[in-house]
C-alpha cells in the first residue's frame, strides 16, 4: 500500500500534541462561532470529539506526521478539502469521496486521514489512491481505527502504524479495507445531515 499506513481528555492531548515532529507554535483554539459556520457549509455537524479538539486543543497543527489541518483557512483546511473532493464526486459514475467523511490530515503522496462524522465513534479512515486503476474507488478506502478517541490514544502512545519507531512493530495493527466503502460511495451524491447543532453538546 505504498507507505505504511475512552475519551481522550483535552489535557492529555495538549501534553502530547507535539509528538512526531519538532514543536512549533500552535494556532489558537476556535470559539463557538467558527465551529458553527462549517456545519452550515458541510451540511452536517462535525463529530463531537473532533469539535472538542478544535475548541480545546488548537485549530490544527498537532497530531501525527503532517499534523491536523486547520478547520478553515485560505490554504488547505478540513472544510476546504472536503468541499473540493465532494464537488468532484457529484454527478460522476465513480465518486471518490463519500459524504460525511472529513479529511483531517494528509499523509503525503495524495493520502489522507479522514473522520467519518456520520458514525457514532467517529471512525478514522485512510484514503490511499495510489493503487487506483479505474472504476470504483472503494479499493482505496481503509479503516484505520474504529474511533477517533482510539486513534488519538494510539498516536499518544506511539504505537500507530505511522510510527516508524513503534516499540513493537509486530503488534502494530495495519489499516484494513473499509467494509462500508462500496455502499457509502454509491450513495455519495445524496444529501447528508446530522441533527445535532455543533458546540451544543
Amino acid at each position: 500500500m505504498g507507505r505504511r499506513p475512552g475519551r481522550t481528555p483535552a489535557s492529555a492531548l495538549r501534553r502530547g500534541r507535539h509528538r512526531g515532529r519538532p514543536p512549533r507554535r500552535l494556532t489558537r483554539t476556535l470559539p463557538y462561532g467558527p465551529i458553527v459556520g462549517p456545519w452550515a457549509r458541510l451540511g452536517f455537524a462535525l463529530h463531537p470529539l473532533l469539535r472538542r479538539l478544535y475548541r480545546e486543543v488548537a485549530d490544527g497543527g498537532f497530531g501525527p506526521d503532517y499534523r491536523l489541518l486547520p478547520l478553515l483557512g485560505p490554504g488547505p483546511s478540513v472544510v476546504g478539502e472536503y468541499l473540493a473532493r465532494r464537488e468532484a464526486s457529484v454527478a460522476v459514475e465513480h465518486p471518490e469521496w463519500p459524504a460525511g467523511v472529513v479529511p483531517i490530515l494528509t499523509w503525503g503522496c495524495a493520502m489522507y486521514a479522514g473522520v467519518d462524522c456520520l458514525s457514532a465513534e467517529g471512525q478514522v479512515l485512510l484514503f490511499e489512491p495510489n493503487p487506483y486503476s479505474g472504476g470504483s474507488w472503494a479499493e482505496c478506502w481503509f479503516l484505520d481505527s474504529a474511533g477517533l478517541a482510539v486513534w488519538l490514544e494510539t498516536w499518544l502512545a506511539g504505537t500507530g502504524w505511522f510510527e516508524e519507531d513503534a516499540p513493537d512493530r509486530d503488534g502494530v495493527v495495519e489499516p484494513r479495507p473499509w467494509d462500508q466503502a462500496v455502499s457509502r460511495l454509491s450513495s455519495g451524491t445524496r444529501a447528508v445531515r446530522r441533527k445535532s447543532i455543533p458546540g451544543r453538546e
